[in-house]
């Protein structure tokens, strides 16, 4: 180990001035940014963006090889004009990195942005889960159509002003109603914070995502669309075939019966866990023992 550390040591010596423990974290860190900023880039639409900047800049290189004075004066004055044009092509996926970077664990944790605090029942009770799969199971069966969205941290306050404020507390026959067709709100999204039911007929962005299926309506590509958009979890009954749809973080699982919802739901319960009961050993003999 010793000899390692002499060969380290006399290795480093030679290089030109003097490497310190801070330049070796500070190479790491760029190296960890630019590994994440290629697959963001691949990700989205920036990577064919970043293909055609490619071959402009072979291009322009060509240009510089055989002075072509012309070209290269069109390309310094378009250079400013050309980065905020990026800048606004790409905006959306730009917005989805910097959310997607909020919602890491290492940021919340050292700044505390989320507002709601687990309580012994979690964001919302047993009972609401209940009703809430009982309404979907039961508007399924009468291939009644419906879109319910259950709001986490992030704050669906700007959806919510879009619809009818309704503030009541969460029970499958106030659903069922609401989603009857040819009622004032049955048309639109459902928003559930905690146990009551905040809004109706609520707007919500739609899905651009093409790996969707083509058999997808409107009302399955807003639910996609607004879990893409926040961390809701957000319930579509479908009014063609009455099948129950959850979109989470952008997936969207089709298919499921009661009980599958309620695992579901329960996924962002939050609900604390229960501390196991300490067994009590009595000793000595119980009454009537010999």
């Amino acid at each position: 180990m010793s000899q390692i550390t002499e060969f380290a040591t006399e290795y480093l010596s030679r290089l030109p001035g003097s490497i310190r423990l801070v330049d070796i974290i500070e190479i790491l860190l760029i190296t960890f940014l630019l590994y994440h900023i290629l697959l963001w880039i691949k990700n989205t639409r920036a990577w064919s963006l970043l293909k055609g900047i490619i071959v402009i800049a072979a291009f322009i290189l060509i240009a510089a090889y055989f002075e072509m004075t012309t070209i290269l004066w069109i390309v310094q004055n378009a250079f400013g004009v050309a980065v905020t044009a990026m800048v606004v092509i790409l905006q959306p996926e730009l917005r989805k990195a910097l959310e997607d970077l909020g919602k890491k664990n290492i940021i919340s944790s050292i700044i505390p942005f989320d507002t709601l605090r687990a309580t012994e029942e979690g964001r919302f009770s047993d009972k609401t889960i209940n009703e809430i799969a009982k309404a979907c199971v039961e508007m399924g069966k009468v291939k009644t159509g419906a879109l319910i969205v259950i709001e986490q941290t992030q704050s669906l306050s700007e959806y919510e002003r879009t619809g009818i404020d309704v503030d009541a507390i969460v029970t499958s026959q106030l659903i069922i109603n609401i989603f009857e067709k040819n009622t004032p709100l049955h048309d639109g999204a459902l928003i559930v914070r905690g146990n009551r039911i905040v809004s109706a007929t609520c707007y919500l962005p739609l899905s651009d995502n093409m790996a969707l299926s083509k058999d997808l309506g409107t009302r399955h590509r807003a639910g996609v669309g607004i879990s893409e958009a926040t961390d809701s979890m957000t319930i579509i009954v479908s009014e063609e075939t009455g099948k129950i749809s959850v979109a989470y973080e952008g997936d969207l699982d089709r298919n499921l019966d009661g009980d599958s919802l309620k695992e579901k739901l329960k996924l962002i319960q939050n609900k604390p866990e229960e501390e196991p009961k300490k067994r009590i050993l009595w000793k000595g003999r119980s009454k009537g023992e010999k």
